[in-house]
């Protein structure tokens, strides 16, 4: 891959494939490990080619046209450099707010990116050295200004998790020290450590009503095959989750979903034999009052618990995700 990337560094340099994190249930922990904050935003990726600054999402997508004034405030990256970050929106608190980062056009004070990674510098590969060196050289290659920070990066799992969880926010990802940066690997040379439970799902098909659906059928990958969890339905409020949809909502996700409509389940788990405990299973006979979809459309979901048939409860839509790869959306905890 080193070699790769020299090769394209030396004619051009253009976007690199994503390093991934790996989901885990608790923090890895040593002095071979560093420890960041879970950012709760768009994963971007950085790409100054000549005079041209542009912004990639995790698929490839370029995104100058939504976040100018992003590209402008990188404008004094070195030429022929490569940066990974997240692009956020802070609130009022100074916390991560995906939703808002949804709006960005009225919320541009409040956009920031923070980048944790340099992979090209000058048109030199720096993919093959350790996170350490890499991480030593981003802080020499970038400016700081009001939208552009580094990660905050600490040795202390324990001190970090307390500060996660008094502050509210989503989780922590670790990373070896020694470790190279691998594109489109998820190796667990980085892995991510939830402490809210939520994660991004593949919307597979809906039921009828208001506004163009009752409910969102949601589902997972394990290997090639879409996996059911949960029916994400209007107008359920349990205390511990807010309801996740509001008719401006439920327009905006029916617009996403409706001519993706396939006479086939993607299901491969489907039907199942009963309801089941909590009520999530989809039957034979429920099945006929679904509409398919095809599995293209990605959204991020915050629940309650899984059980132990692999389904959600208390489930509450947060967002749809145009930068996730639906093939790529696995069960994470």
């Amino acid at each position: 891959m080193s070699a790769a990337i020299n090769k394209q560094a030396k004619a051009s340099i253009g976007f690199i494939e994503s390093m991934e994190c790996l989901a885990v249930s608790s923090i890895p922990e040593g002095p071979e490990w560093t420890y960041e904050i879970k950012l709760d935003g768009f994963r971007l990726e950085v790409v100054k080619d000549g005079t041209d600054t542009t912004l990639f999402s995790r698929r490839g997508n370029v995104l100058n046209q939504k976040f100018p004034y992003i590209a402008e405030a990188l404008k004094q990256l070195p030429v022929n450099t490569v940066v990974d970050g997240e692009l956020v929106a802070l609130d009022d608190e100074g916390r991560t707010d995906f939703n808002l980062l949804q709006n960005f056009r009225s919320a541009a004070s409040r956009i920031h990116y923070y980048a944790f990674d340099i992979l090209i510098l000058k048109g030199k590969d720096l993919t093959h050295l350790p996170l350490s060196e890499r991480r030593a050289i981003l802080e020499k290659a970038l400016t700081v200004n009001d939208h552009i920070g580094l990660s905050v990066v600490q040795t202390d799992s324990k001190a970090m998790l307390s500060f996660v969880r008094e502050h509210g926010l989503e989780g922590l990802v670790a990373k070896r020290i020694d470790g190279i940066y691998q594109p489109g690997k998820r190796t667990g040379l980085w892995a991510k450590h939830r402490i809210n439970l939520g994660q991004e799902f593949v919307i597979g098909g809906y039921t009828k009503g208001t506004h163009g659906f009752d409910a969102l059928i949601i589902g997972f990958y394990r290997g090639k095959e879409l996996v059911y969890a949960a029916r994400v339905r209007a107008g359920f409020v349990p205390a511990r989750v807010r309801a996740g949809f509001v008719p401006a909502t439920r327009q905006e996700v029916f617009a996403q979903i409706k001519d993706l409509k396939t006479e086939r389940c993607p299901f491969a788990n489907l039907p199942e034999t009963g309801a089941g405990r909590w009520g999530q299973g989809l039957t034979a006979e429920k099945m006929k009052e679904c509409v398919w979809l095809q599995p293209e459309t990605v959204a991020r979901f915050d629940f309650l618990e899984w059980t132990g048939a692999d389904h959600l409860r208390h489930t509450k839509f947060v967002a749809l995700r145009d930068d996730k790869d639906p093939k790529k959306v696995v069960r994470e905890t």
